[in-house]
């Protein structure tokens, strides 16, 4: 059987995942098969050149599979083990994660105001802005502002940023902010005297052996990192530099953009939050009470699907799909990825794509996600 194959394969990993057949954890493998085939389907059609399908339940991965190429002018298959441009999956597995680890140790209020930690963080209105806020999406900053046009320096762009107006008052309207995001990250740098990328390789990455998430990859990885864009801004196709252009002008590290990583560590990563969600561990940074709050719908401001960092399922059109239950926490990323953790199921879903891969006018991905839950839902209904 297809499943199991890949499984076996698997077993050569230096730090291998809890694996097992996919019967032996509640998901119907010809099922689970079918999903693989449609995403090997929608590669050759050209939702994207290739995709990596992670999927686990009760503790341990059923499939985490490659179909597709990585890139125009690179025939080679995609893998377990492929690099991705995470994008804004950035958001919860970097900066989100951190927070949480810091509301866990004392060390972080999300109802201190953000001026507190970050004095540059001015304008009318901003002293009432809130870690919460930020979180929630809440915050009153617009969605983004064109840093890497306005500014030539990363400094400079995290000033311009700081000094961005508000739209509205805080906790007014939900806005998805790309700003509100880049603040967070300043906001945990001042708690945890830490730049993000170095406090989530201590926290988070190293302690769950996630050896190949990062930030800034070497270019001793570039061979097994999927390209993005052939960037007009740039004039050249990206491999292994960031995406997104503010993100790449902040210098590659920020709290909205900027982490790479395999589905296999994300599959690490998804097992711990579970396990942790269900206090099967007692993880000495991440309590289980705080992991719960942050995965929670706010419905702030009135229905808001946000938690705190996380997206929930929406009740129409979501990436997740129709049948994932309502606790479900997850989200997306612009260059084709996203996340997704049924609690209630006890199970996970990632999906890694370059979509953007040659250009980002390729919009596929929105329906591949919504049937691809549905189908990942499916084989979980048991």
């Amino acid at each position: 059987m297809k499943l199991t194959l890949i499984l076996a394969a698997l077993g050569t990993f230096q730090d291998p995942l809890p694996l097992a057949p996919p019967e032996s954890i509640g998901f119907d493998s010809a099922v689970l098969d079918s999903a693989i085939d449609y995403l090997a389907a929608e590669a050759r059609n050209g939702s994207f050149p290739g995709a990596v399908l992670a999927v686990g339940r009760r503790g341990a991965v059923a499939t985490i599979t490659g179909v597709g190429k990585y890139g125009i002018d690179d025939p080679r298959r995609v893998s377990a083990t492929t690099i991705y441009d995470l994008a804004s999956l950035t958001k919860v597995i970097a900066l989100t994660t951190s927070a949480a680890i810091l509301v866990s140790a004392g060390r972080l209020d999300l109802d201190s105001r953000v001026i507190d930690y970050l004095p540059e963080f001015i304008g009318e209105g901003k002293g009432d802005v809130l870690v919460r806020h930020l979180l929630t999406h809440t915050s009153g900053l617009p969605p983004f502002r064109l840093l890497y046009e306005e500014t030539d320096n990363p400094d400079s762009a995290w000033a311009l940023a700081m000094r961005t107006d508000l739209e509205n008052n805080p906790g007014d309207r939900y806005t998805y902010s790309d700003i509100g995001a880049m603040a967070l990250a300043g906001v945990l740098e001042a708690v945890s005297g830490q730049r993000l990328d170095v406090f989530a390789r201590e926290n988070i990455f190293r302690p769950l052996g996630m050896t190949d998430t990062r930030f800034l990859p070497p270019e001793t990885l570039r061979s097994r990192i999927a390209p993005t864009e052939n960037d007009p801004w740039r004039g050249r196709i990206l491999r292994g530099e960031v995406h997104d252009e503010n993100a790449h002008r902040l210098g590659g590290v920020s709290g909205h953009a900027g982490l790479f990583s395999t589905a296999t560590d994300l599959s690490h990563f998804a097992l711990w939050l579970l396990d942790v969600y269900h206090d099967r561990v007692s993880d000495p940074l991440l309590s289980g009470v705080v992991l719960r709050e942050f995965v929670t719908r706010q419905n702030q401001p009135t229905g808001s699907t946000r938690a705190l960092g996380w997206d929930t399922p929406s009740a129409t059109m979501s990436s997740a799909g129709s049948i994932l239950d309502r606790s479900s926490f997850g989200h997306t990323g612009y260059t084709g990825t996203s996340i997704w953790i049924d609690p209630t199921r006890d199970m996970f879903m990632i999906l890694l794509t370059n979509r953007v891969h040659p250009t980002r006018e390729n919009i596929e991905i929105r329906r591949v996600r919504r049937e691809l839950g549905d189908m990942v839902g499916r084989a979980a209904s048991g």
